[in-house]
């Protein structure tokens, strides 16, 4: 069972509806017990970072994800703004984030349209069985802000907007788009499919 995180700040519906696609069992839910018992969790995003880490915080879910994805080390993927609180900071309301990917999230330069919307291509690279085999694809990005993490083994995904900045996280079981693969046709749905694919290995038993 694939968690997708339900908070207010989330597009989880979406999401969950791309799963149900594919055919992979699925539940959107914040049950603490739920998270920490899944095979896989996906962290939506719509919106903030500041408002983000605040509905997490508010669900009482910080500790929880930590456990389930530190401790336990069951594969996580975060989308959009669920890739950016991978990070240590974000600039989008001057917020800590999760910080497992040590990073900064900063806004766009000046000389791009804000937000970047629509389709672009990322170019992935590394080794990460998320992306192994693949060399680029299409997908849809809504995004004023982007990650810039420390350290290049942790870049999975390269897009070009006024300059390469990084769209693909990947860190062991630590994973995240800046484009939204539920939204992205059938390459957005191939890498979910993979990312549940890690997931199988682990069969935890959640139930909704």
């Amino acid at each position: 069972m694939i968690v997708v995180i339900d908070y207010k700040a989330g597009n989880g519906p979406s999401v969950k509806n791309a799963l149900d696609h594919l055919g992979i069992d699925a539940c959107l839910t914040a049950d603490r017990e739920l998270v920490l018992s899944a095979d896989g969790i996906i962290l939506p995003g719509v919106g903030s970072a500041d408002a983000t880490m605040e509905s997490l915080r508010e669900l009482a879910l910080l500790p929880v994800l930590d456990e389930a994805v530190l401790e336990r080390k069951i594969p996580f993927l975060g989308i959009c703004v669920g890739m950016q609180v991978l990070l240590s900071h974000s600039a989008e309301g001057d917020c800590d984030c999760l910080g497992w990917i040590p990073g900064q999230v900063v806004r766009f330069e000046e000389g791009v349209r804000i937000p970047q919307m629509g389709y672009n291509t990322v170019r992935f690279q590394g080794s990460h069985p998320l992306v192994e085999g693949l060399e680029e694809g299409y997908f849809y990005f809504v995004n004023s802000y982007y990650a810039r993490p420390e350290l290049d083994a942790d870049i999975a995904g390269v897009t070009e907007y006024g300059h390469p900045f990084c769209s693909l996280i990947a860190r062991d079981n630590i994973m995240g788009s800046q484009f939204h693969m539920e939204k992205s046709g059938p390459a957005g749905l191939k890498l979910l499919e993979r990312f549940a694919a890690l997931c199988e290995a682990r069969k935890g038993g959640a139930a909704c």
